[in-house]
């Protein structure tokens, strides 16, 4: 575990989103992450929206060179601006962990889930909380999954609380860890030295076919919408190479183990880089995770799926007889 006095600084924040105002809050989270991309230093944000499990809060990451350029806009006019217009949308104030130093992954590069735990330490008990957390990662490193962590001490003026970070491959692997009866006893034994703690999750899991952005904004839809998408490009890929090369293939004489490796090739290189993009933007009101919030989206995107399935099944039979 290492503690580090230079290099990039990030802000985590979290809120709670009043019941229905998720579209709403999507809409002034865009605006917010426009934003923050004029200022100096800026990297990269991502948003998560809630998970499937017991968290319902957004995390919000945003990146930037130096802390001072980060400092920057936290305290900006034009974030305090932003924030008193997204009020109403929230349930309860955000919270915000500020990691100064150390490297932050870039989550297109990382599979896994991530763990946020802010410590708000004793007077006088830093030395003492540092060599408990060194226990505590000891024993991390002993349960299934776990692929790393960070420690992070307070940022002068901006945050009074230490900050942990750190990824297990699974989110049930962290959550095994989390509930685990050595970590509740490590707890009841940290108390000694901090007040209070609290706990942010963020999952990640990227797709290569589901990309969305420029790059800082970049997110997977869920796996059923990804199926039914992939089978809308699919099926009539398959279908036309068959009745085209795959026709030219058998007049040729070419053994069948090799027009099923040539017919395979040109299906994925035709759904890379042609189909899935095109799908991707007409879809994209359905498969961005950002935008979709509510079940009638949902259902009103699966079933504009459905009914291409049905009209390119029937367009085939027509002319296949």
């Amino acid at each position: 575990m290492g503690i580090r006095a230079s290099g990039c600084a990030t802000v985590v924040t979290s809120q709670k989103v009043r019941d229905g105002l998720d579209e709403e809050y999507d809409r002034w989270q865009e605006k917010v992450n426009r934003a923050v991309r004029d200022f100096d230093g800026f990297e990269g944000t991502e948003t998560y929206p809630p998970g499937s499990g017991g968290e319902q809060e957004w995390v919000v990451v945003f990146r930037f060179a130096r802390t001072d350029q980060l400092t920057a806009w936290l305290n900006s006019t034009a974030r305090r601006e932003l924030l008193a217009e997204g009020r109403a949308l929230l349930d309860g104030t955000p919270t915000q962990e500020v990691l100064a130093g150390g490297h932050i992954d870039d989550p297109d590069h990382v599979e896994g889930v991530t763990a946020f735990i802010s410590h708000d330490v004793r007077p006088g008990r830093d030395e003492d909380f540092e060599q408990w957390q060194e226990k505590v990662l000891r024993e991390q490193e002993k349960f299934p999954g776990f692929m790393g962590t960070e420690f992070f001490r307070p940022v002068e003026g901006i945050q009074d609380h230490w900050v942990v970070v750190f990824r297990y491959d699974t989110p049930e692997h962290l959550d095994a860890w989390l509930d685990s009866g050595r970590r509740e006893h490590l707890l009841k034994e940290g108390r000694d030295y901090f007040a209070s703690y609290d706990v942010r999750k963020v999952g990640t899991a990227f797709g290569g076919w589901f990309r969305f952005g420029a790059g800082e904004e970049e997110k997977v839809p869920p796996n059923w919408k990804q199926a039914m998408t992939v089978v809308l490009a699919l099926y009539p890929t398959v279908m036309v190479l068959n009745l085209t090369v795959g026709h030219e293939f058998a007049l040729l004489g070419v053994p069948g183990y090799l027009g099923l490796f040539f017919g395979n090739v040109l299906s994925v290189s035709i759904l890379s880089w042609l189909l899935m993009p095109l799908v991707n933007r007409v879809l994209a009101f359905w498969l961005r995770p950002g935008r979709t919030r509510t079940v009638r989206v949902d259902v009103a995107g699966a079933a504009l799926v459905a009914l291409c399935w049905a009209l390119t099944v029937l367009v085939f039979a027509l002319t296949t007889g």
